[in-house]
């Protein structure tokens, strides 16, 4: 957990505002301030420190790490309380940062997936070949043929998408305020076209139309044409409804399902791994780097404003008021919040253009997420695969998918909270990351992450603050659970539920959604917060948006940090009129 009172690394401090104050932040006028410590605040602070600009991280509460952090919520169990799994942290940001040296230690999963079956078989899944096809063939020959020719296209695909992760979109404005930066942004464009479009020669005019299709349609129209198994589509599909509130029946979907294959582990394409240590073992490792590199992070400073001064017709940033009221002046501010909490409860009335406000107003933030972290004496022992000794067998290493046993399954418990009720048989991805890191719970004892869908924010009868609401919903998944695994209920030691109104609260994730705003094909790439405002600047000089409701939205990537900061850099580097009149 990265929690200290203070704390220096060679150049940069690790400070609770609550011990030291906030008095120290008033002595200069810094280049940056990032507004929240999430992962992409943090890794947004390493690039801008790399490149020498004084920049501070301010982060309301008091551990760093946003969504991605390791706490304790039962005594001797520590849990990654909101993400849980590493998969899409990209690469060249671990290389760029050196994570590993600063702790960083990915634990790869194998097998990666098991789906226990009401009728008494199951389907395990990895990066072994030759386990999958031994597995998807007890239920389809067809399938087992077809599996790895469908793993092929996906890498296929990924080779073209993949590294639009890793710049900015390639947005055209006509309102840019330099010559130079237009020029600047006309080449950075050809640039960009001039990469993309030789990569997706290379696929052909019938794989471009491919991947068209997989772009937009359903993901159960994929995958009903590539398998017939009900299990197996069930399984994958379960990467398409992941953090969303839409269906896997809904055009679209299938991107969602493609963007949680585009990540690796160690190398490896697809795989992902648990963090020993927690999520958490991220952020700690992003914020030593940022620290070594000369930033200043500081906890318990929340921030209740931006700041900004009018200058002819726009608005120039200056600074930020904290809810202590000092004020923390500074250059630019890039803010690592949702784009609601960014423009709608930082920025004062009258600062952003009418237009570009009701865009950021139509964004979708429905969830229907709901995180229990669950503390165990014993584990899960399920039915059709029981244990054989106290220790952690194939069946307990990957993702364990409950109640997903069709595509009918997971739309129904879709549409049921369409209508505003808690699904009645959620869809449940359970995940022992225990079963690899033994750093996290007591000995002979676990740590269980449960991802539930599908919980609508707004309940139509009843709510989320009720006491027998909650309970009644939480015995419901755990009663399902038990359906596969009896006995599951009777281990429990102690358990947290964090519904999406929770996930709002503790987090700061409008509407409880994860990727800070869905993830359809309306709300990626250029159009990804708004339309016309995808490359990470704002309407308001010197503001700038670096958390996950820029592209590439959500997951622990670091992408929108490490890209904000090199728009920020390049802004800097080609003096822009703005930085010049500071």
């Amino acid at each position: 957990m990265f929690r200290q009172t203070i704390s220096a690394g060679r150049n940069g401090l690790l400070a609770d505002a609550t011990k030291k104050g906030t008095r120290f932040l008033t002595e200069r006028t810094w280049d940056v301030v990032v507004v929240g410590g999430g992962h992409n605040g943090l890794t947004c602070a390493a690039y801008l420190a790399k490149a020498g600009l004084q920049v501070v991280v301010l982060e309301r509460r008091p551990v760093l790490g946003g969504a991605a952090v390791t706490e304790e919520i039962v005594p001797g169990f520590k849990f990654s309380r909101a993400s849980y799994l590493q998969s899409l942290l990209r690469p060249g940001i671990i290389r760029d940062l050196d994570l590993h040296r600063h702790g960083l230690k990915l634990l790869s999963r194998n097998p990666s997936s098991f789906t226990p079956t009401a009728n008494g078989d199951y389907l395990l899944m990895g990066p072994d070949a030759a386990l999958n096809r031994s597995q998807i063939q007890k239920f389809s020959k067809h399938d087992a043929d077809a599996y790895p020719l469908y793993e092929e296209m996906l890498e296929q695909f990924c080779e073209i998408l993949d590294p639009l992760m890793d710049e900015g979109p390639p947005e055209s404005r006509g309102d840019q305020d330099s010559l130079i930066k237009r020029i600047r942004q006309g080449f950075s464009n050809v640039s960009f076209w001039s990469k993309f479009i030789p990569r997706c020669a290379i696929l052909g005019q019938r794989k471009i139309i491919d991947l068209v299709e997989f772009l937009v349609a359903p993901a159960s129209k994929v995958l009903d044409h590539w398998f017939e198994s009900d299990i197996l589509k069930a399984t994958l599909a379960t990467d398409a409804a992941i953090g969303s509130m839409a269906s896997i029946y809904s055009p679209g979907s299938g991107y969602v399902l493609l963007h949680h294959v585009m990540g690796e582990t160690n190398g490896a394409r697809g795989i992902w791994s648990y963090v020993e240590g927690g999520m958490g073992a991220v952020s700690t490792a992003l914020g030593k780097a940022a620290m070594e590199l000369g930033a200043t992070l500081v906890t318990n400073a929340e921030v209740n404003q931006i700041l900004t001064r009018e200058d002819y017709h726009n608005h120039l940033v200056t600074g930020v008021l904290l809810n202590d009221g000092t004020e923390v002046k500074a250059k630019a501010v890039l803010s690592n919040a949702t784009p609601y909490v960014t423009f709608q409860k930082l920025i004062s009335e009258g600062a952003l253009p009418d237009e570009y406000l009701q865009k950021v107003k139509s964004i979708d933030y429905r969830s229907g997420t709901t995180k229990f972290n669950v503390a165990v004496n014993k584990l899960p022992n399920f039915s059709v695969c029981p244990n054989t000794s106290e220790e952690p067998g194939v069946q307990h290493f990957g993702t364990i998918h409950i109640g997903a046993e069709s595509l009918t399954h997971i739309d129904v418990a879709c549409q049921e909270a369409w209508s505003g009720l808690p699904s009645q048989r959620p869809i449940i991805e359970m995940t022992i990351p225990s079963s690899l890191d033994k750093t996290i719970s007591p000995p002979g004892q676990h740590v269980i992450n449960l991802f539930v869908q599908y919980t609508p924010y707004e309940l139509k009868v009843g709510d989320w603050r009720s006491c027998s609401v909650r309970k009644k919903f939480s015995s419901s998944c755990f009663s399902l659970i038990e359906e596969y695994a009896p006995g599951f209920t009777s281990s429990i030691v102690d358990y947290e539920m964090l519904t999406p109104p929770d996930l709002e609260q503790v987090f700061g994730l409008t509407g409880g959604n994860i990727f800070h705003g869905a993830m359809g094909l309306d709300g990626i790439f250029l159009l990804r917060p708004v339309k016309g405002w995808s490359g990470y600047e704002t309407p308001i000089k010197g503001l700038y948006i670096c958390g996950a409701g820029a592209h590439p939205g959500g997951g622990v990537t670091g992408a929108p940090g490490r890209n904000c900061a090199q728009v920020v850099i390049k802004d800097i580097s080609t003096k822009n009129p703005f930085w010049r009149s500071l």
